[in-house]
């Protein structure tokens, strides 16, 4: 890397990067108020139990479909302009629910706001890959990763005390009112600040020239063992608060102490991101990635037999750190596409994992209403088969 690079990188680091850092939390904080709610607002409003999955399936869903656009997007406009765009696209879905209450507009709304994170991730990806060094790769993908975490630690807090003040409808209502003034602002502060960047070539990748089958092989184990991880961490996801909050077999606990597990979770998760960043590019990333595949099975596991509030510490504390080897995993997606087109394979990866997890959702959902313990049981059987498979066939580099 040139002299001039490493200057371009250094005043990045020092100066869109901080804008980086605080659009990242003004918007996520936004997203995140409301979100771990959502299964127990829509029971509340008149859904049936099987709503939370079509919810979660849906989000699934859609972080699948955006995925591939959100590089696109990136590629062909500029990672400043999208992200513009992927903000605007939220707030509709913020006021879909805000003027029109009710369940319905809930899963209308969703199709926008649930949006954010899947679309920006490709773009935020090509910044970091563009702006940052290539020997800390690494540690600019754990900085992206540990201020994600930040509002997710303080949102579900903040949307627990909104549920117990307010009730749950109200609650929820206010929350995303909240987050559309996260958005705007975050939107200022974005196009205020991020450096201003010129779309990398005119022609994005034709999508037929992605299927799974043209990528690099070992990008191709990572996906298989990605989308195995995910159906562990998707099958119960939706009915994690109503297991700790309403199911008769379970801690039964109030919506602020549901939202400092919440805080807890993501405080483990960004002491793993500092742990990460320091070192994660001196070391081997198969080692990484692996013992995250290990913790996802750890946590339905622990989560099954949490029937009190200090045992729910315990299994959201193992939900923390369970991210230790996510950048790694990011990094090692961008390290194995071809050259230049980075952000257009990080999207096709994400969508192939996730139209393929999305059915896990709905399996999870079935295994809930056949026997909820069963749901978990079935997670961990899938995060098994993820370090099985990574373990014996994902190579150690060089």
């Amino acid at each position: 890397m040139s002299d001039t690079k490493k200057s371009v990188a250094a005043t990045a680091l020092s100066s869109g990067t901080g804008a980086l850092i605080l659009t990242v939390i003004l918007v996520g904080l936004g997203e995140k108020i409301g979100e771990r709610y959502l299964p127990v607002y829509l029971v509340a409003t008149g859904a049936s139990l099987f709503a939370p999955s079509i919810l979660n399936a849906l989000d699934n869903f859609l972080s699948a479909v955006y995925s591939f656009p959100g590089g696109w997007i990136s590629t062909r406009f500029g990672y400043k302009r999208a992200l513009l765009f992927f903000n605007i696209f939220a707030i509709l879905g913020y006021l879909i629910v805000i003027l029109f209450p009710g369940w319905v507009s809930i899963i209308i709304g969703s199709v926008f706001f649930l949006s954010w994170s899947s679309l920006s991730m490709p773009a935020y990806m090509d910044l970091i890959r563009h702006e940052i060094p290539k020997n800390r790769q690494v540690f600019g993908v754990s900085l992206h990763s540990l201020i994600k975490r930040v509002p997710q630690a303080i949102g579900p807090l903040l949307g627990g005390v909104l549920v117990d003040s307010f009730g749950i409808e109200k609650g929820i209502r206010l929350a995303f009112i909240l987050a559309i003034a996260c958005s705007v602002f975050g939107i200022f502060v974005q196009q205020s600040f991020l450096h201003k960047n010129p779309p990398k070539e005119k022609k994005a990748e034709r999508f037929v020239a992605i299927l799974p089958h043209h990528f690099p092989r070992q990008l191709q184990i990572l996906l298989v063992s990605d989308i195995l991880a995910k159906f562990c961490s998707q099958i119960p996801y939706a009915y994690i608060a109503i297991w700790a909050m309403e199911y008769e077999k379970g801690a039964r606990i109030s919506g602020t102490l549901f939202g400092t597990l919440t805080t807890i979770e993501m405080c483990c998760a960004i002491f793993s991101y500092v742990l990460v960043g320091l070192v994660g590019d001196l070391f081997k990333k198969k080692g990484f990635i692996m013992t995250t595949f290990i913790l996802y099975v750890l946590f339905p596991l622990t989560l099954l037999i949490s029937k009190n509030y200090p045992l729910l510490v315990v299994a959201f504390v193992i939900r923390g750190f369970k991210e230790f080897g996510e950048p790694v995993r990011k990094a090692q997606i961008m390290d194995l596409a071809p050259e230049g087109k980075e952000s257009v394979y990080f999207g096709a990866f994400y969508l192939y994992r996730d139209i393929l997890v999305t059915a896990g959702v709905f399996l999870g959902g079935a295994l809930w209403l056949i026997q909820p313990e069963l749901n978990l049981l079935a997670a961990a059987g899938f995060g098994l088969g993820a370090c099985l498979i990574y373990g014996f066939f994902g190579k150690t580099e060089a």
